[in-house]
């Protein structure tokens, strides 16, 4: 059979198909949890976030002063690389749950490390926050969600290049500059309403302001430092583990389907890692109830166990699995993982997806 061709563009074939079929803005699959218990496990508080940022702020303040102490010496590269991850790739978790307003109970705490985190990862907030909204209602939805991950057919040198990611932030630079002057895309215009473009307006110009800051400091003090430590080369060098930990997310899994055990990943991960990605290897209970907050979402696991595919055991053990699916999508884009369900689980409802799938079958369809 010939592959399907797939357009992922928010204004093209498929995301008229996906209106017309009834898979945007469609009602998904939940397990049966008792509502007391999910009123409980949603209950916000600004403890845990407040301690684990404090840990990052002097995490961050350490490493950089390391870096600016040592350099231009070699003893400064893993400083450098130690604050690069806390920089980029912690920041993008922080940015992530923020955005949902569940880390911390209090509201301006949250839009404070939202805005800073966005920052620093270099995503524009107005924007990223509708996207990603859009991402949870229409989850890997062609079309509809323009947060996919490896899109089909895969292309590995494009992949490959993306863990340093030099053009990403080129092009995210070049987007900031397009909306200070007031200019929005045709996808763009698809999922921010209007009342929000001039905030999409202002943050880039203030956004450009801060970078021509960090510049000018730059040339005051006659040192690369500002540059090295603030704005986006931070991103470029310490991104790596932010997109390491984010391809288990959706990779290798069904598109367009109505059910978070079908294109959504749960990983174990050690301490360290859970606390640089804030629990966000327990990604089918993150999608299926958002509003949970991350440091409640272990305890959601263990509830939703009987009902979900068994997590892959560690970062290894699922991208031994992801890997040799995307080389197949890179020639079929058709191919994708299917994971099987424990005998407790309810089956993948055949009225919740978009297309074919085998249910409770561990097997690519």
């Amino acid at each position: 059979m010939k592959p399907t061709a797939r357009d992922y563009s928010l204004i093209g074939r498929n995301a008229e198909l996906a209106v017309a079929s009834g898979l945007a803005a469609a009602e998904w699959y939940q397990t049966d949890i008792p509502r007391s218990t999910i009123k409980a496990l949603m209950k916000r508080s600004d403890g845990p976030a407040v301690r684990d940022t404090l840990i990052w702020f002097a995490l961050l303040a350490g490493f950089g002063a390391g870096a600016w102490y040592f350099w231009p010496s070699a003893w400064s590269i893993p400083f450098f690389l130690a604050y690069g991850v806390f920089y980029a790739s912690a920041a993008d978790s922080r940015w992530h749950e923020c955005g949902h307003g569940t880390a911390f109970k209090t509201r301006w705490m949250n839009d404070v490390v939202y805005h800073m985190a966005s920052f620093m990862i270099l995503r524009e907030p107005t924007i990223w926050r509708w996207s990603h909204t859009r991402h949870h209602t229409d989850t890997i939805i062609v079309g509809r969600d323009r947060e996919i991950f490896g899109r089909r057919p895969i292309d590995f040198a494009k992949l490959i290049l993306s863990i340093v990611p030099v053009w990403n932030v080129c092009k995210a630079v070049y987007n900031i500059a397009s909306h200070a002057t007031g200019r929005l895309t045709a996808e763009e215009k698809t999922f921010i309403p209007e009342m929000e473009w001039s905030k999409v307006y202002r943050d880039a110009r203030i956004w450009l302001l801060i970078y021509a800051g960090i510049i000018a400091l730059a040339v005051v003090l006659q040192s690369w430092m500002p540059v090295l430590l603030f704005g986006p080369v931070p991103k470029i060098y310490g991104h790596w583990l932010a997109y390491y930990l984010g391809v288990l997310q959706h990779a290798g899994l069904a598109e367009d389907v109505l059910d978070h055990r079908l294109n959504s990943r749960t990983v174990y991960m050690n301490p360290v890692l859970r606390f640089a990605y804030w629990n966000m290897n327990y990604h089918i209970e993150h999608h299926m109830f958002p509003m949970v907050p991350y440091h409640k979402l272990p305890e959601l696991h263990e509830i939703m166990k009987a009902d979900t595919p068994p997590p892959d055991k560690s970062t290894f053990h699922a991208y031994r699995d992801i890997l040799p699916v995307l080389w197949r999508q890179s020639k079929d884009p058709d191919y994708f993982l299917i994971r099987e369900l424990p005998p407790t689980a309810k089956p993948y409802r055949s009225d919740l997806h978009g297309g074919p799938v085998t249910v409770n079958v561990a097997q690519a369809s």
